[in-house]
């Protein structure tokens, strides 16, 4: 259906469990690389019949053969999948696959833009292949996250075959030695089966050299006592981001690893915990750092979280563990100095250029107070939106925030393990928590399968969907669905779509400002629209039903905001009468099931469509019931 409103294009198919795990799209080059198994594709956006580029990157036959009698899958887990795709420079992106479980990385160089099939095309860099241990997973299933910012990659991975242990690395990709730094080796307290989730270069300050790239992931945390049972918390960990030349290596006394606060940045790893509510999140024992989890709760929540109570836990107290039962209690002894987080600095301390001039002491400090004491709670204390009792777990999040006339939305694109796209839109301020509007339910996929990446493209007003089976471009609106009035336009509540006078457009593709309707907060046809009057004297559709037998009155509703009400008016009645599920009749969403057609069932019934206190008839009905002796 979609393919047909041309509201979407197939643009790779995959027959045999490509997995496209790894999108990358640049805008002002009007590109889209593509990471599948044993393949990089390269799409023009621009010129949509150009045949894409592609680069057959297979991982090598003997390493093949090792994965298998490793016992791996053979389709798919030992072959090359792409899973990590990073712009370097202009003319060059940083890859990564999992080299059928020995992760190897490579640059690929562009082909030059703007010539046309003569054009050099995209290619490997062969010499630049090196391993990517520490930077890519050695599964094609492990959740990772990867960040290419200065010529540094900041990734969250696991670091051996079997997936147990797992670390933050920050690596130095172009050089002719390969250097890196991570945390600590075989230190639970640090990292405890983490799955990474993604990791952001935020600015905290004005000032560039205090600038941090933040990690988010889960854990099984250990902060439970012997007799509690433990529980996955979302966590955020930050680094410095500082721009410095790779340096050796120091080693401490005595130790044979690499420890993390040791070299240059980034300085240091302090975790902070933080709180995902669910449908109401309970008070709890204040000395907890962590709420307790539900184990009810069965579904999907988006939460929304504000950098500044995230900063502001970073600054406040740490934790540690103390006290018979070794519990997590609040730290409220002496900080060292430069309080550990600082980022080194000319003009923080002239005499602290690298963490390796940190004293000893707050390096001891440090690993003994991995943890921030406050926790961070949503904006609101609860979830934004709550998916719950549906066949499906929300897999990917995408936000793009919208400047219109009126207002800001923020329109949230969710992926599903199910192959569904939900399109929902924030409207509100944050005091009374953002209004919820879902506007679309999409099946991209035909076979159920799990959305594994997607990207927006707010020039193209496009999103790329990935998944083992295809990739897709999907249009961000489709404003021909939500009718041909004006009233229909402004009730879908679409902040994409607005009303031109004669059809619900684009928004962004009309160049009229006027009489329009952008409000969505408030979204009132009665002010907004001239034909709110329209449909008020809808065609009678005359419908004959058999006595004993069944009959269904269809009325569909376009905006998914709509609530359905049906009213009946029988025999000499003036006043109509509210249509209630009672068993006889049966309000669906696709209209009115009557069971058991009786002669009372006589009469005229109309559909009326209700949102925000406004009401519009969008049909009406005479019913009319032959006898059950007149069929025989």
């Amino acid at each position: 259906d979609l393919l047909k409103s041309n509201s979407s294009r197939l643009l790779l198919a995959s027959g045999d469990g490509m997995d496209f795990q790894a999108l990358l799209v640049d805008e002002d080059r009007a590109w889209l690389m593509v990471g599948g198994k044993n393949h990089i594709f390269l799409l023009h956006l621009d010129h949509p019949s150009r045949e894409p580029e592609k680069i057959f990157w297979p991982a090598p036959r003997e390493q093949v053969e090792h994965c298998q009698l490793a016992g791996k899958n053979v389709e798919t887990e030992c072959a090359n999948f792409i899973r990590l795709l990073q712009p370097f420079n202009q003319s060059h992106v940083f890859a990564c696959g999992t080299g059928s479980y020995q992760p190897v990385c490579a640059f690929i160089q562009l082909g030059a833009q703007g010539k046309g099939g003569r054009a050099p095309r995209m290619q490997l860099v062969t010499h630049s292949l090196e391993s990517g241990r520490g930077r890519c997973p050695y599964s094609p299933h492990e959740p990772f996250t990867g960040l290419l910012i200065g010529g540094e990659l900041y990734s969250g991975t696991s670091s051996d075959f079997m997936g147990s242990s797992a670390a933050f690395f920050r690596t130095w990709v172009h050089g002719a030695e390969q250097s890196y730094i991570r945390t600590e080796q075989n230190q639970d307290h640090w990292l405890h089966e983490p799955a990474f989730v993604g990791a952001y270069a935020i600015p905290d300050t004005h000032n560039p050299h205090d600038d941090k790239v933040y990690i988010f992931f889960r854990e099984t945390a250990m902060d439970a006592g012997q007799w509690e049972q433990q529980h996955i918390h979302a966590r955020v960990a930050r680094v410095c981001k500082v721009m410095l030349p790779p340096r050796e290596l120091c080693e401490e006394k005595g130790s044979t690893t690499t420890q993390l606060a040791e070299e240059g940045p980034p300085a240091f790893i302090s975790l902070l915990s933080l709180v995902l509510g669910h449908q109401h999140i309970p008070p709890w024992d204040t000395e907890s750092p962590v709420p307790p989890d539900s184990g009810v709760f069965s579904g999907s929540a988006v939460c929304i979280y504000s950098m500044a109570a995230v900063r502001a836990a970073f600054s406040g107290p740490f934790a540690h563990k103390e006290g018979f039962d070794y519990r997590w209690v609040e730290y409220k002894g002496r900080v060292p100095y430069p309080r550990p987080g600082t980022c080194p600095s000319e003009t923080y301390d002239p005499l602290l250029q690298s963490t390796k001039d940190f004293p000893d002491e707050l390096i001891s400090f440090m690993r003994s107070h991995q943890l921030m004491w406050e926790p961070v709670y949503p904006q609101g204390r609860q979830p934004v939106l709550v998916r719950v009792n549906v066949p499906y777990r929300l897999r990917r999040l995408l936000v793009h925030r919208l400047d219109t006339e009126s207002r800001d939305y923020d329109v949230l694109f969710l992926g599903t393990d199910d192959g569904k796209v939900l399109k929902v839109a924030l409207a509100g301020g944050m005091s009374g928590g953002p209004e919820v509007i879902s506007l679309e339910e999409i099946s991209v996929t035909k076979v159920p399968s799990p959305i594994l990446d997607m990207k927006l493209s707010p020039k193209q007003q496009e999103l790329f969907v990935s998944s083992t089976h295809g990739l897709l471009q999907l249009s961000l609106y489709r404003c021909e669905l939500y009718g041909k009035t004006c009233t229909d336009c402004c009730l879908a509540r679409d902040p994409y779509c607005t009303w031109d006078s004669k059809t619900c457009t684009p928004h962004l593709l009309t160049e009229k400002r006027r009489s329009r309707c952008q409000d969505v907060l408030k979204a009132d046809p009665l002010s907004q629209c001239q034909d709110t009057a329209e449909g008020t004297a809808a065609v009678e559709k005359v419908v004959f039903g058999v006595e004993k037998n069944s009959t269904f009155l269809e009325c569909l509703a376009r905006s998914p905001q709509t609530m359905i009400r049906w009213l009946v008016r029988r025999g000499e009645e003036t006043a109509p009468s509210e249509v209630r599920n009672n068993g006889h009749f049966l309000v669906l969403e696709q209209g009115l099931l009557i069971r058991q057609l009786a002669r009372e069932d006589v009469g005229t019934y109309e559909c009326q469509a209700v949102e925000r206190s406004f009401s519009r008839l969008l049909t009406r009905y005479s019913l009319r019931v032959i006898r059950h002796e007149a069929t025989e």
